[in-house]
Order: structure tokens, then C-alpha cells, then sequence
């Protein structure tokens, strides 16, 4: 009976050491969460580089990139992001520590990925996070070229189309045709510094051919053999 009470402080150095990998056990949750929601903010079906893909992961608040392999998120399994992350919680001790732990993830970004999917715990690497360098500027779009549009007194039955992608812009002249002839329309594609204007061949001006199209001045059609 004289030794009970020895028990006690054991009893409490075992609850304590189960406080302890519980408080861990949270803090690692906490840093999973911060890299699913990196995985979300990644998730798209847009064609991305491998650069692009860390280049966005390494901006995210709270994450670390330490490894991209994968050339695209369209070729081959995609691109898989190594991520870093903290997470944190307190135990339930007298004094409420808060345990603090680092953890790594792995982030696979491609057109089968599917959206909330969880990360994959893995194994810190050795070294630092890694460095991108800022994104390319823009190209210069022809806005001067394009405000030529709006001194034209053109006709009201004169249909306008303008579209901009990425640094190219077309633009469509063109009025309602009847269904059956050949329509009328002038195209032009204006890239920083040339622009491109011309008139489509009949056969692609005929219905359906899509030759009097704003996608055809951005993208024009093969020539008719």
C-alpha cells in the first residue's frame, strides 16, 4: 500500500506524453490543411509549365517549395509540387505549450487531379525552398494601332468584333450575309510591332466555313487547295 502513490506521478507522466503526440498530431493536421488549400488555389484545367505551377505555389502564404518535377500539367502525370508547411496547436498542460511542426507534402497538379484532393505526406528534403524569378512582362498590346477603329465612320450595318489574346488582337469588319453567297468581311491581326489586314478567300467567306470569324484573325486558316 506504501508504494501507491508512486503510481500517481507515473500516471501523469504517461497522460502527459498522450497530450503531447496528440498536440503534434493537430499541429500536423493544421499544416496538411494549409497544403490542401495550396492544392486548391493550384487545381485548374488551364495548361500550365512546371515553373509556372511553382512559380504560383512559392506565392502562396505559408508555403514553401522545395522540389517541382514534371515538364507541364498536361504531359505525362502531371506536375508534382514538394511543398513545405507549418502547422501549430496547444496542449492541454498547465502552462499550454504550443507545439510548432514542420511538414512536407506532395502536390500533384494535371487534368486528373481531382479538386480537394488530400497531399501526400512525405519526407523533407535537405536544402533551401527554392527561387523563381518573376514572371515575364506582358507584351505590349497595339491599343494605339486598335483607336484607328474609332475614327472609321463606318456604316451602321457594319458589324465590329474585336478580341484580345494574350499580346495579339483580332479584329472583324463584316456585314450580314444571306445565307448562301459568300459573306463580306475584312480581317486584321495586329502583334506588337506588325499588323495583318486582309479579306478571306471566297470558299472560307461561304456559310459555315468560318472564314469571317474574330478566331480566324487571331488564328487564321490554312489557305484553300
Amino acid at each position: 500500500m506504501r508504494r501507491l502513490p508512486l503510481l500517481a506521478p507515473l500516471l501523469l507522466f504517461t497522460a502527459a506524453c498522450g497530450v503531447v503526440q496528440s498536440s503534434e498530431a493537430e499541429a500536423t493536421d493544421a499544416a496538411r490543411q494549409v497544403a490542401q488549400r495550396a492544392g486548391e488555389r493550384l487545381y485548374g484545367q488551364r495548361p500550365r509549365t512546371a515553373e509556372e505551377v511553382g512559380r504560383s505555389a512559392a506565392g502562396i502564404d505559408g508555403v514553401e517549395v522545395l522540389r517541382v518535377t514534371g515538364t507541364s500539367t498536361h504531359e505525362g502525370d502531371g506536375v508534382e509540387v514538394l511543398v513545405r508547411t507549418s502547422g501549430s496547436a496547444y496542449d492541454d498542460g498547465f502552462d499550454a505549450t504550443e507545439v510548432v511542426v514542420l511538414r512536407c507534402f506532395s502536390i500533384r497538379v494535371s487534368p486528373e487531379s481531382e479538386w480537394r484532393e488530400e497531399p501526400g505526406d512525405v519526407r523533407c528534403p535537405d536544402g533551401p525552398p527554392l527561387r523563381f524569378a518573376p514572371p515575364p512582362e506582358p507584351p505590349r498590346l497595339p491599343y494605339e494601332e486598335l483607336r484607328a477603329l474609332a475614327t472609321l465612320d463606318l456604316d451602321p450595318a457594319v458589324h465590329v468584333e474585336v478580341k484580345a489574346d494574350g499580346g495579339r488582337v483580332g479584329v472583324l469588319l463584316s456585314v450580314e450575309g444571306n445565307g448562301w453567297d459568300a459573306q463580306d468581311c475584312v480581317l486584321a491581326r495586329v502583334v506588337p510591332g506588325a499588323s495583318t489586314v486582309w479579306s478571306p478567300p471566297r470558299i472560307q467567306r461561304m456559310p459555315g466555313e468560318g472564314g469571317c470569324t474574330v478566331a480566324n484573325a487571331l488564328d487564321p486558316l490554312p489557305p484553300p487547295h
